[in-house]
């Protein structure tokens, strides 16, 4: 993986390039950021800038027979370990899984993992055994590059176990580097969290987040904005909710604003009928949208519009809407929303739930139509 694959984050990249140039690379570095982040790309995109043969000022060539290695995760001296199931599990026995999920979304999280494992009902953990098995490979000699690497996926799942690494870590073997992945540093142990170089990743933006999305499939950029408002900076979540429907969320939340703002319940129960069409999945997203834009109209009502995400249709609807209501009739819909989400995902008929909710929207809004 190349630097210029990962949108934006110019800051975070200079960095580990100047790190690399200035020759004073920590052995242990630790990519701290939230999930949905690029922590994970950042490390691998690292780990193939250092290998690279013919490495650019900017990024790693792409193109020697190290990035073509880097890029396929088949170079000899890169290592990587991440949860499994069981005591005994190791990384190296599902490292063609580990190739062909890190192909379709570096930006996973464990469940995606376990999921693709068909292992999601289980407790993923690195166990002692997956311990003993780093040490092993990192005493080797480096084969090819002028660096071993290990990237550790969330290290969080280490336990009790991860004091088996600390000599390693702490004296590891000349050019070994460690890059350990991470979303919360609270979760790591203390002792190994101490014997690394934090560097911290923030979230997307939702205009980097947008921009991936166009290059990846969204129909359009109402599309890719709205997915990216819903993603709240989780690369991971955007790409799910892209994968899993094709229709702008904002359409269909308008709609059901409008018809009940305006009583017209024959209306109301067609939209029903249809967004029940839509499967469980995508139905918490619209509600999830739905909180999303109503909490914007509260920023506006509170006169904080200079902190509203949204832009373009979907501002100026926000800002029109919260000029309709109060409040409090926005707070009661919001939390409206947040049990209809949750009579959702515990199978509730979505048909019922969703007529419901209209129906109760119509009765908080009835207030503002008679002004």
């Amino acid at each position: 993986m190349r630097f210029e694959e990962i949108p934006g984050l110019f800051d975070v990249k200079q960095r580990l390039i100047n790190n690399a140039k200035s020759g004073r690379i920590p052995h242990a570095q630790l990519f701290l950021g939230p999930e949905g982040s690029a922590n994970l790309a950042l490390a691998r995109a690292y780990a193939q800038y250092l290998a690279c043969e013919q490495k650019t000022e900017a990024d790693s060539c792409g193109i020697c027979p190290a990035c073509h290695k880097m890029r396929k995760m088949i170079h000899p001296d890169l290592h990587f370990s991440y949860p499994t199931v069981g005591e005994k599990g190791l990384s190296t026995e599902f490292l063609g899984e580990w190739r062909e999920i890190q192909e379709k979304n570096p930006y996973l999280n464990v469940f995606d993992w376990l999921q693709f494992l068909d292992q999601e009902n289980k407790q993923g953990n690195i166990s002692v055994a997956e311990c003993r098995d780093i040490i092993r490979k990192l005493s080797l000699k480096s084969f090819e590059s002028e660096f071993k690497f290990l990237i550790l996926w969330m290290p969080e799942y280490l336990g009790k176990y991860g004091n088996t690494l600390l000599k390693i870590i702490e004296e590891p073997p000349a050019n070994t580097l460690f890059l350990l992945v991470a979303h919360d540093q609270d979760d790591i142990i203390s002792t190994i969290l101490s014997r690394t170089q934090i560097v911290k990743i923030p979230r997307f933006s939702d205009e980097e987040i947008a921009e991936h999305l166009l290059q990846h499939g969204a129909s359009s950029q109402d599309h890719a904005a709205s997915l990216a408002f819903l993603s709240e900076g989780n690369m991971n979540k955007a790409l799910h909710l892209l994968s899993q429907q094709d229709t702008p969320f904002f359409a269909h939340f308008r709609m059901l604003l409008q018809m009940s703002y305006a009583r017209k319940i024959p209306e109301m129960m067609k939209w029903s009928e249809e967004a029940a069409k839509f499967g469980r999945e995508n139905l918490k997203h619209l509600l999830e949208y739905g909180i999303n834009v109503l909490r914007e109209c509260v920023l506006y009502q509170s006169g904080a519009g200079e902190l509203v995400k949204v832009r373009g249709d979907e501002q100026e609807f926000a800002m029109k809407f919260s000029q309709l209501t109060t409040t409090n009739q926005l707070s009661e819909m919001i939390a409206l929303l947040n049990d209809s989400g949750y009579y959702i995902e515990r199978n509730g008929n979505p048909k019922i739930v969703l007529f419901n909710l209209s129906l109760r929207f119509k009765n908080i809004l009835s207030s503002s139509r008679a002004k």
